[in-house]
């Protein structure tokens, strides 16, 4: 059986998409097509949610068109959502959406693409891995990764080092505007 796994680029202050769900700002990052493709090769089915599909109703976009295999949307209103071919609009609860994309997905992992999905899987221990990507940013308003307000603080485990409780280390400098 594969992970549940929550993917995504974020900018430095917590924003997964700008305040118009855009990802415009991902622009100026570097291009990592090593990581792309393992990500790509690991990932089994895809879990989103409707405000990201009607930013990119487009299934061919994943993982730089290198994904192949099953694209789910939860929504409540499928009805008035842009069709497109191997796409499956849910319904169902959360745990259920989990349950088809594991399925689906044939022993590879789901990617929850989604960070009010997310949310809802943490609260319901559904989650198994969280990956993200800092980018040299700070938008300053928008979709946060996580938002709980009034919420108990969530504890994590590092998996990419020998110590899981070790913070991570991250240092930038402000690019300077140039006057004109």
């Amino acid at each position: 059986m594969g992970n549940v796994r929550l993917h995504f680029s974020m900018s430095l202050d917590g924003f997964v998409a700008a305040p118009d769900n855009g990802f415009g700002w991902l622009a100026h990052t570097t291009d990592r097509p090593d990581l792309v493709s393992g990500y790509a090769e690991r990932t089994g089915a895809i879990l989103g949610g409707r405000k990201g599909w009607d930013q990119f109703p487009d299934p061919s976009t994943a993982y730089g068109g290198q994904f192949v295999g099953k694209l789910f949307i939860l929504t409540h209103h499928p009805e008035d959502a842009t069709p497109a071919e191997g796409v499956t609009f849910l319904t169902c609860d959360v745990a259920e959406a989990v349950r088809i994309g594991l399925e689906a997905a044939d022993g590879k992992d789901l990617e929850v693409f989604s960070p009010t999905i997310g949310r809802q899987l943490i609260e319901r221990g559904l989650l198994d891995e969280i990956a993200l990507h800092i980018a040299p940013v700070l938008l300053g308003d928008g979709v946060r990764f996580y938002d709980n307000p009034g919420g108990v603080p969530i504890h994590l485990h590092r998996l990419d080092t020998a110590d899981p409780h070790s913070e991570v280390d991250v240092r930038y400098r402000p690019v300077r505007q140039t006057s004109q």
